[in-house]
């Protein structure tokens, strides 16, 4: 018999205070281990360069109105709607049929939804939506996934109010609108609008961190090969990379230094489901002709994940990608070339924020839910006693001295428990429901917690924990970490297995 290994005591570990900011910290949905990633890629917009978010849906919303007012015979008058630049978050969906928006919890069900600013009640959304779960490949829905996609859905509820909040008719159907207001903005951004105001005030529009030039230094340091992978054309990565990193460390004369492989125009998500050629660029960004094979400091355009995979000698497991965008980025890498994956979600830190603020509170309302449960059944428990008694009594017949009285003392000590639980059921529901609304409202007050809808996760919740292996706030965050961390995971719990 083997002796058993003396029991660690490990108080002194857990009761030690984290010495990282939560903030930016690098979270795991599954175990990673560095040590075995050999090459890690990168996206650039909000991945590698964060942008200041306000002034982006700022300058993208004066471009589309500009666009409608000027191409699609739209009236000046939409330039006077009050826009909420705070309304809309990532993992809302817009209905094209009705204007409504709404969020989505892990199940895909609707929860809070707003026509305009307006929002619906419940029998309202019921009725709409009923409990079925909602088909977002469906083109009757949007889904707003990127802060990319911010300005468009910002735009839509503040014209629905500005016209049907004012009770006059909207003038277009809300599907031509949102259509057109997608058209316009896409036009923005391919026609240099948008990029050209960008890259003549960067520090506007860009977050400069200082701490993104040594991450990289640091994980080349450790043996790792660096690649760029972006949708954005040559001349606006070279604007963009440059205001981030030249200058910023010895030894690296420019951005691309920092990378053994540049790619741009990547047109993601086709690089990882299509065979697109690589098209070398010259130092101006015109095509020079297709690759033959791919070398370090040149830069090439377009492009496919198995010719990439063939190029650099590592496949799958050996690569991680870090990148923004849940689908382009992330499932599609994982899923096309069983990349390992990282997401990067900038909303992260003011989300991490306010959890700590309102730790007490979420305390609170996760022991009210305890409560309510431990309540529920003990009232079902009563509630079973109570026909036990009943049935009893049915099966002896009419029951007279000493057995009468006992049984029905004890249906009245049942009756008057279950009276008893269900009026504090009635109050700890009030405190949950009343502390949960006073909770969201810290993090946003039209639609709460990020990744939270009601006590279950959001649907955009649910995606950052089913495709990204980790994730974290900014690309700097891995400057905290050894090239070669183990970045490990909690362990899952079922609800039956929880103490």
């Amino acid at each position: 018999m083997t002796d058993q290994p003396q029991e660690l005591d490990l108080s002194a570990i857990l009761d030690e205070r984290p010495e990282s900011d939560p903030t930016r910290r690098i979270y795991a949905n599954g175990n990673l281990d560095m040590s075995k990633i050999e090459v890690v890629g990168f996206d650039m917009d909000y991945t590698l360069a964060m942008y200041h978010q306000h002034a982006m849906n700022e300058l993208s919303i004066q471009a589309t109105v500009d666009k409608m007012i000027a191409s699609r015979g739209y009236p000046e008058e939409i330039r006077d709607a009050k826009l909420d630049h705070d309304f809309i978050i990532r993992g809302l969906v817009v209905d094209k049929e009705t204007g409504n928006i709404f969020k989505m919890d892990a199940h895909r069900h609707v929860g809070r939804c707003y026509h305009g600013y307006q929002k619906l009640g419940d029998a309202e959304r019921q009725k709409e939506y009923g409990t079925r779960p909602i088909r977002l490949a469906s083109d009757r829905y949007h889904w707003v996934d990127t802060l990319f996609s911010l300005p468009e859905a910002t735009l839509l509820a503040g014209l629905i109010e500005h016209y049907e909040g004012n009770d006059k008719e909207l003038p277009w159907s809300y599907r031509q609108l949102f259509d057109d207001i997608r058209h316009c903005i896409d036009e923005a951004h391919a026609d240099n609008t948008l990029k050209a105001v960008i890259l003549k005030d960067l520090a506007r529009f860009i977050q400069k961190d200082t701490d993104l030039a040594p991450a990289l230094h640091r994980l080349r340091s450790a043996g790792k090969r660096l690649f760029l992978l972006t949708n954005s054309e040559h001349y606006y990565t070279e604007g963009v990379m440059s205001f981030l990193l030249d200058g910023e460390m010895p030894f690296y004369r420019t951005w691309q230094d920092y990378f053994d492989l540049i790619l741009v125009k990547a047109a993601k998500p086709r690089f990882f489901n299509k065979d697109q050629p690589f098209i070398e660029l010259d130092s101006e960004g015109e095509p020079v002709g297709e690759a033959k094979t791919l070398k370090r400091g040149l830069i090439y355009e377009a492009g496919n994940n198995r010719t990439f995979e063939k190029e650099i000698g590592v496949t799958g497991n050996g690569i991680l990608y870090v990148g923004d965008h849940v689908y382009s980025d992330i499932v599609r890498s994982k899923k096309a070339g069983v990349w390992r994956t990282a997401l990067v979600i900038q909303e992260m830190e003011e989300n991490i924020r306010f959890t700590h603020e309102n730790m007490l509170a979420l305390k609170r309302i996760h022991n009210l839910e305890e409560a309510a449960r431990r309540i529920e059944d003990s009232i079902n428990y009563h509630l079973t006693l109570l026909k036990s008694l009943g049935r009893m009594e049915q099966l002896l017949g009419r029951l007279t001295g000493p057995e009468s009285h006992v049984v029905e003392r004890a249906r009245d000590s049942a009756r008057e428990e279950v009276e008893n639980k269900r009026a504090t059921h009635v109050q700890v529901l009030e405190e949950l429901e009343t502390l949960e609304s006073s909770v969201d409202r810290t993090f946003n007050p039209y639609w709460g917690r990020l990744f939270r809808e009601g006590n279950d996760r959001s649907q955009f919740g649910a995606q950052v924990q089913a495709y990204a292996g980790i994730y974290t706030s900014r690309v700097s965050n891995f400057l905290a970490y050894s090239p070669n961390q183990v970045f490990r995971s909690p362990r899952e719990v079922m609800p039956h297995e929880r103490a």
